[in-house]
């Protein structure tokens, strides 16, 4: 009888022997054949659930998949440590950031060796460690001297929720992408890097990345947003004072019948009239406290106030008026838009909401159009009309070009390239974050401080909650540096995407005390070969990682543009929320009656979400481990679904892979003996019966099968296809009565080695185990991955399925050719199972080519 498969003690045996053996810890002078990969390290703000593993579960399989391929792999694990996730998770903890912060870290490497998942663990960073945090100051002192980083008074988004500056790209549909709580628009002085310097390359160099998905980079070419077009100056009537404003389409300047500007213009104050200036401050100030997303939302209602001023269109010299309206934002173009009612669909809705006239100068060919009876803008190409010297020429590029060249002429116009992307803010007035390596003097102005002196380190103080720096004095009272008066240090903390921009970098020497990291190795090893994370990162850190290569090229420290050369981004795992009507969400562990709140009975709501703290749906892995094991969440996490799509957690789907894993340990310990016994031999030199050819042949295809399928991230195939291979090795035995002296001993001693070969690195703790248990010493990932024989791969003999009305009767095997012949295949269909038919009359005989004919019989 087959010894019981004791998950447990199997997987505590096998959890410290890959790091023991130093099987993750690569030799980067002497490796070869070398492959970095990397998963997107994690914010330490609270416990895993199974939703997390994913990310680290496939980094894992890969990274055993690649060893046994031959690379000498470096993975690497560290810790996003700064910044609100964390700050705002110990607030909500009373505690202490730092002590919050490592607490969970101890609990984020106990799961990490739960799971089996293994790195070079003496790489391991953490962000908040100021030996780390010293070189985000180094580099910061550096992006200073080279102008990259510098301070300015600016409109800046406020959360009033975390009580801090949030860069545009950290604002999701007006609200703080951390808390939710609606945005702010505030004045204040703020550090920025100005990764607008890099904004044509970066754009550029999107096509460079063919590895990275086509969602991730058409989410930069957005977010970056080059428009080539015009600016053009209007003169102000009245005053000496021009309007400079960006515009696309510079051909429909002859249609602009009004200018905007943004509540935020340095103009509106000067041009606004005396009758007007009260309306026009109150709805100013009011436009100036909403968030960009929000002031842009197509479905906001269009407002406005005229400034009682008047520009002077350069092209017919008309007086149009000058309105004021949120939907123009002075950080986009120049903040003052040409109105262009007939042909622009914000325009259009605000002439008619403000009863402004309508000039029609692209008229649609073969069409006219009434702007008295137009209920829709016309934003396409025709044909110019009212155009002066323009009228019949074509609406185009061509023509758009023939304008600019006339504005350039007369003087009052060029052409010009702006981009939507904006300089990065970093700073944040929070305690837990980096501290800004700069120095106020009086006298001598911004001073960094000396590069021996860092790291500046945070003061050790009791926790202040939601303030910040500022409220330390012991910390930022001190001497210049320079002429040693009294001055004060900064106060503002560097946005954790500064920490997180560069840290793939410092993978490759994480102990050197005498630079950021070691350049020679770093261009040996880098760009990361292949980089794996969730797809909310598309923006934020992966735009930010590949600014700061660019700027650190520059600067001589590595050689190459761009960090990540193949990118893949994982989707979400989700699991059933409950919410009630009065508690909001309600633990789904203490959800036992279907339908009922278990605090007030009262009916509650189902949702499939993101697993998450907040919605009290996370499932944790211990809970899934004591049961079930690891091998079975590991399985299940890579079997579940498409792994770049989100997918549900579900309990039928755990029990499923536990059953399968049951059935591979069930055949390796019932016929152990007949692998440990029979010779390894060149399958292709012995002879083979027909029912050995299929099983050579599926065994074949399935390696190749499950190869493909670790190169393009297909692990769910992968999964299934190493489960039809375990089906076919039941059904070879079965088809020899478990009669081991009928089988095929080298044949089916190869079908199992290459079966627990393709699972090891998904389940590799059950792989390891049963390795042994047929006769093997040396550690699975010593051992290469298996490799398919082409020849056996064409198919001399095709099973082909016998059914009688559906159901399966019989099997016959023909020639590959014979298996595409309809007529032979129902002939030969027909007189072998001619008994079983009964006399019954047959209705019709469906056919599908090399796979099978149903006969239909009444």
């Amino acid at each position: 009888m087959a010894q019981r498969y004791d998950f447990e003690k199997i997987e505590n045996h096998w959890r410290d022997f890959w790091h023991e053996q130093g099987f993750f810890k690569p030799d980067l002078n002497r490796a070869k054949n070398k492959f970095y990969y990397l998963n997107m390290f994690p914010y330490p703000s609270g416990a895993m659930h199974v939703g997390h593993g994913r990310n680290y579960l496939i980094g894992d399989a890969v990274a055993r998949y690649l060893m046994m391929k031959g690379y000498d792999v470096l993975t690497a694990m560290g810790y996003d440590a700064f910044g609100l996730p964390a700050e705002n998770a110990a607030i909500d903890n009373k505690t202490h950031p730092a002590e919050w912060t490592y607490a969970n870290i101890n609990t984020f490497r106990k799961q990490f060796h739960q799971w089996g998942v293994v790195y070079d663990w003496d790489r391991e960073l953490t962000t908040c460690d100021p030996e780390y945090y010293r070189w985000n100051q180094w580099l910061f002192i550096q992006f200073f001297k080279k102008k990259l980083a510098y301070r300015k008074a600016a409109l800046v988004n406020w959360c009033p929720g975390c009580e801090t500056v949030l860069a545009n790209e950290q604002v999701v549909d007006g609200a703080c992408e951390r808390c939710g709580s609606e945005v702010q628009r505030r004045d204040l002085t703020q550090w920025f890097f100005r990764i607008t310097r890099y904004a044509e390359e970066l754009l550029a160099d999107i096509d460079l990345l063919t590895e990275w998905p086509e969602r991730v980079r058409t989410m930069q070419r957005n977010w970056i947003g080059k428009s080539e077009g015009a600016l053009t100056r209007f003169a102000v009537d009245g005053f000496e004072k021009t309007l400079e404003v960006f515009s696309t389409r510079p051909d429909t300047i002859y249609g602009a019948t009004f200018v905007v500007l943004a509540p935020e213009h340095p103009l509106v104050d000067v041009i606004t009239s005396s009758r007007q200036k009260k309306q026009v401050q109150t709805y100013a100030e009011a436009a100036v406290n909403e968030s960009d997303i929000k002031r842009q939302r197509t479905d906001r209602k269009k407002t406005g106030v005229f400034t009682g001023a008047y520009a002077i269109n350069p092209v017919t010299e008309e007086k149009i008026p000058i309105w004021v309206a949120d939907y123009v934002l002075m950080g986009y173009g120049t903040g003052a838009i040409m109105g262009v009612p007939a042909h622009d669909d914000r325009d259009f809705e605000f002439a008619r909401a403000n009863d402004l006239s309508i000039v029609v100068v692209i008229q649609p060919k073969g069409g006219t159009l009434d702007p008295e009876t137009m209920s829709e803008p016309y934003p396409h190409d025709g044909v110019m009309i009212h155009s002066g010297p323009f009228n019949g020429l074509p609406a185009g590029l061509e023509t758009i070009q023939k304008f600019i060249d006339h504005f350039e002429e007369k003087g009052f116009g060029e052409k010009q390239v702006t981009y939507r992307l904006r300089d990065w803010l970093i700073s944040r007035q929070r305690y837990w974050g980096t501290p800004i390596p700069m120095i106020h003097c009086e006298k001598c102005g911004i001073v960094p401080v000396p590069e021996d002196q860092l790291p500046v380190k945070l003061p050790d103080v009791e926790f202040l909650g939601k303030k910040g720096l500022a409220e330390i004095p012991s910390f930022y009272n001190l001497d210049c540096p320079k002429c040693g008066g009294q001055a004060k240090r900064d106060t503002d903390t560097m946005d954790t995407f500064v920490d997180s921009s560069w840290y793939y970098l410092r993978y490759i020497s994480p102990k050197d005390d005498q630079k950021i990291f070691d350049s020679k190795q770093v261009n040996r090893w880098l760009p990361v070969d292949q980089y794996v994370g969730g797809i909310e990162h598309a923006i934020l850190h992966l735009l930010y990682s590949r600014f700061v290569t660019k700027a650190l090229r520059d600067m001589g420290l590595v050689s190459f543009s761009e960090p990540f050369k193949r990118m893949f981004t994982q989707g979400m795992i989700t699991h059933r929320a409950y919410r009630c009507p009065s508690h909001s969400w309600v633990d789904i562990k203490l959800v036992k009656e279907e339908g009922k709140c278990p605090k007030c009975g009262k009916p509650l709501t189902t949702e499939i979400v993101k697993m998450s703290k907040s919605k009290k749906n996370g499932i944790p892995p211990d809970e899934v481990i004591r049961e079930y094991g690891t091998d079975s969440e590991r399985l299940y996490t890579l079997f579940m679904g498409p792994p770049e799509r989100e997918i549900e957690w579900t309990s039928e789907g755990i029990r499923g892979a536990y059953r399968y894993i049951n059935r591979l340990w069930a055949i390796v310990q019932d016929y152990q003996d007949i692998v440990r016994d029979a010779p390894s031999v060149d399958i292709s030199s012995i002879e083979l019966s027909t029912r050995d050819r299929q099983l050579w042949q599926i065994l074949n295809q399935k390696i190749q099968a499950v190869t493909d399928d670790f190169e393009e991230f297909h692990f769910n195939t992968a999964v299934s296809n190493i489960m039809e291979l375990t089906n076919e090795l039941y059904d070879y035995v079965a088809a020899h009565d478990g009669d081991r002296e009928k089988m095929n001993g080298p044949l089916f001693k190869r079908g199992i080695e290459s079966l627990i070969l393709l699972v090891s690195p998904m389940t590799p703790f059950i792989a390891e185990e049963v390795w042994r248990v047929i006769g093997h010493e040396e550690p699975i990932l010593k051992q290469r991955w298996p490799h398919f024989d082409p020849a056996a791969l064409q198919v001399s003999e095709r099973e082909i399925i016998i059914q009688i009305n559906g159901k399966v009767r019989d099997r016959m095997m023909v020639s590959a050719q014979e298996s595409e012949d309809r007529e032979f295949l129902e002939t030969k269909a027909l007189a072998q199972v001619q008994e079983r038919l009964n006399g019954q009359q047959v209705q019709k005989v469906i056919i599908v080519p090399g796979k099978l004919v149903n006969i239909v019989v009444k």
